[in-house]
């Protein structure tokens, strides 16, 4: 038992709790207002989150890296031409440009597994942590069975744009990587969507999801091992969504403990 007073004083037990989660929490009080510097931190915070989403989408540079190794990759946009009407007008997200429809239909043939990097929400997310991302994913899938369409990078696009994409390129499965709705603790969140059988008009209830990808909250790695996991279970089973529960963990624990050294 500890018998420090001072562990044992409400602020002391906040500011441990504080240093365990980017959330506000224990923000203490000026008279009936918040402290002058949690005022400030939360208006950084918003303003972080603004430029998250408003910030311009570097699409050829994402697609340059992407392709830097030899890989295949097409440039696509949504029907909705500029960020103000994406934001506007979430259903042209959902929708390809005439244009890029018929460039995916001119690559289409079948393949196995569609991967889609998309700005969403946050071209942070993209910029910051597609990279790391796709090539931990390709790492787990390369040299197997698994035969892939190229890679397409999307602007202005909303999560249900990759069913029409994955339709157009005749792949099996579509993996949508994207920016996420920035959050004031978490401006360059990325989610990660599996959907088996793409098409347009795909319920979001037929999809798997992973969020927060990035180095402060699911790490690249333990995000590539999961979809790794869902894609193998996925094609197994032929669906994806509510019916395909995420059960990895055990397998990641399990593997994690393989590599311990022993006592």
């Amino acid at each position: 038992m500890n018998d420090n007073p001072e562990d044992r004083t409400p602020l002391t037990n906040w500011s441990r709790l504080r240093a365990l989660t980017p959330a506000r929490i224990g923000l203490g009080h000026r008279g009936a207002s918040m402290p002058v510097d949690e005022v400030l931190r939360f208006g950084l915070a918003h303003a972080k989150a603004r430029d998250a989403v408003h910030e311009p989408f570097r699409a050829g540079e994402i697609a340059a890296a992407l392709a830097a190794p030899g890989r295949q990759v097409i440039e696509v946009a949504s029907a909705a031409g500029d960020r103000a009407t994406y934001l506007r007008r979430p259903d042209l997200g959902r929708m390809l440009s005439q244009k890029s429809r018929a460039m995916l239909a001119s690559h289409s043939r079948r393949s196995d597994l569609a991967l889609v990097v998309a700005d969403g929400l946050s071209a942070t997310a993209i910029h910051n942590n597609a990279l790391p991302l796709v090539t931990a994913v390709l790492a787990h899938i390369e040299g197997r069975a698994i035969s892939c369409a190229p890679i397409v990078v999307a602007s202005q696009a909303r999560v249900a744009l990759g069913d029409e994409i994955g339709h157009l390129l005749g792949a099996r499965m579509v993996l949508m990587l994207i920016g996420e709705r920035p959050g004031l603790s978490s401006p360059d969140s990325l989610g990660a969507y599996l959907t088996f059988a793409p098409r347009p008009g795909v319920s979001d209830a037929a999809r798997n999801c992973l969020s927060n990808i990035r180095p402060a909250g699911l790490s690249f790695e333990v995000a590539a091992a999961k979809l790794d996991w869902l894609i193998d279970e996925a094609f197994r089973r032929s669906l994806t969504g509510i019916d395909l529960k995420d059960d990895s963990d055990a397998l990641l624990l399990t593997k994690g403990a393989a590599r311990l050294p022993n006592p």
